[in-house]
């Protein structure tokens, strides 16, 4: 199985439908943002297809060249975002996902009227600079997943119902039903309200708060692309600890500075201990007394109807792959059995695990070729789904593959009530 985003570049385009008149232009080489930009005439030639093909009522949205994968799309008939990617390994199902996404973030800092009459290209350009830092974080090598699975990254403290009653607690104080705890771009705890806003603004939202330069409070306005993608919201954040947040999306009450005269002392200085035990859990995820076989080198664990994820790599030392080989190896796993055995997260929600659809599958990956290194070479990959929950292994080559699928389902009920 080839390794997603071992080698190659993204490019990423944004045009006006109606025009071609490009408005931005972003890429990523070797998993890093890059400044190498795509030759007019190439930007020129792809949209070029693309309108042909509706000009004769078909709709042109991927093809695919000997080391190029190319997918189309158009939203609102405004706005079309082209993706090119020459990484070994990218389905069109993750980059597909990638402009969903994409489009959300523009929608999040810039809201959806901006974007469906574009009465300026010039002002649109200028206002769409504010999306590159979040939309360059999606292009790159990444310790998330929600990009690609549409489920929240998640982190699962030892104190969790603790938090939560002082969470929801404090939200209440401030008149607002969406309150979090982020860190690292995960959620370590939300109020009901939070967990009740859609897609895609759930994954975005802490993905945004984990990519902000440092700063101690906040006051940032954005639209929710599926709740309210016309009128904005603020999104308060006050750093707690260095690398957690709390985050609360409200309107024009209350101002950041009555927020922060209250935050600290009442709420959360009682909370210290447990609040610092949460960055401890950025890279694992599960608590360190959480114990699991072995033999699992990495995982990614799925609620999908709670729409919530746990993606880790750091739970058997530093022996095997390095980390960036190991969440390579799971996304595109993870890829493979959404798009051949297991489906989609929203056809799961609705069908259930109806007659047909497997309930487990596994892959050894690949030997290196001669002369060649392979970190990932003989390495089993497990995915068991049972009701709600899909949950991903990646073990070490020494499991016996006959045992493969009982490691997973016993996996899987271990951490069933943690997520």
């Amino acid at each position: 199985m080839a390794e997603e985003g071992a080698a190659g570049s993204v490019h990423l385009l944004c045009l006006a439908a109606s025009s071609g008149v490009p408005l931005f232009c972003r890429s990523s080489r070797g998993g890093a943002p890059s400044r190498q930009q795509l030759p007019f005439s190439v930007i020129g030639s792809l949209n070029g297809v693309h309108m042909f093909g509706q000009n004769l009522d078909v709709t042109l949205r991927s093809a695919r060249t000997e080391d190029t994968a190319v997918v189309w799309r158009t939203f609102h008939d405004s706005v079309t975002l082209i993706v090119l990617c020459s990484e070994p390994g990218r389905a069109e199902l993750r980059l597909e996902r990638l402009l969903e996404l994409v489009f959300g973030a523009m929608v999040l800092l810039v809201g959806l009227e901006e974007l469906t009459r574009i009465r300026n290209v010039e002002r649109l350009k200028k206002d769409l600079r504010a999306t590159y830092g979040l939309i360059d974080s999606l292009l790159v090598d990444t310790e998330l997943a929600g990009d690609l699975t549409q489920c929240v990254d998640c982190l699962v403290p030892a104190e969790g119902p603790l938090l939560q009653e002082a969470l929801a607690g404090f939200a209440e104080e401030m008149g607002s039903a969406f309150a979090s705890l982020v860190a690292g771009g995960r959620v370590v705890a939300g109020t009901e309200g939070w967990w009740r806003l859609g897609a895609p603004e759930a994954v975005l939202l802490p993905w945004l708060v984990g990519n902000l330069p440092f700063q101690a409070a906040r006051d940032y306005p954005v639209y929710l692309p599926h709740g309210s993608p016309t009128v904005p919201h603020r999104l308060l954040t006050l750093m707690l600890l260095p690398g957690l947040e709390l985050c609360v999306l409200c309107g024009p009450q209350p101002p950041l500075s009555q927020v922060e005269s209250q935050v600290l002392e009442r709420w959360w200085q009682p909370l210290l201990e447990p609040l610092r035990a949460c960055l401890a859990l950025v890279s694992r995820g599960i608590p360190a007394g959480f114990l699991l076989h072995p033999d699992i080198l990495g995982l990614l664990l799925l609620h999908l109807e709670q729409r919530r994820g746990l993606f880790t790599v750091d739970l058997s030392g530093e022996e095997g792959p390095s980390p960036s080989t190991r969440r390579r190896l799971l996304r595109s796993f993870y890829v493979l059995v959404t798009a051949t055995h297991f489906p989609p997260e929203e056809k799961a929600e609705e069908q259930g695990c109806p007659t047909g659809v497997p309930r487990a599958c596994y892959v050894v990956s690949g030997t290196a070729a001669e002369g060649q290194q392979d970190p990932g070479a003989g390495l089993r990959l497990v995915a068991v789904q049972a009701g709600p929950r899909r949950l991903l292994l990646l073990v070490r080559p020494q499991s016996p593959t006959h045992a493969l699928r009982g490691l997973a389902t016993r996996t899987l009920q271990a951490l069933t009530p943690l997520l």
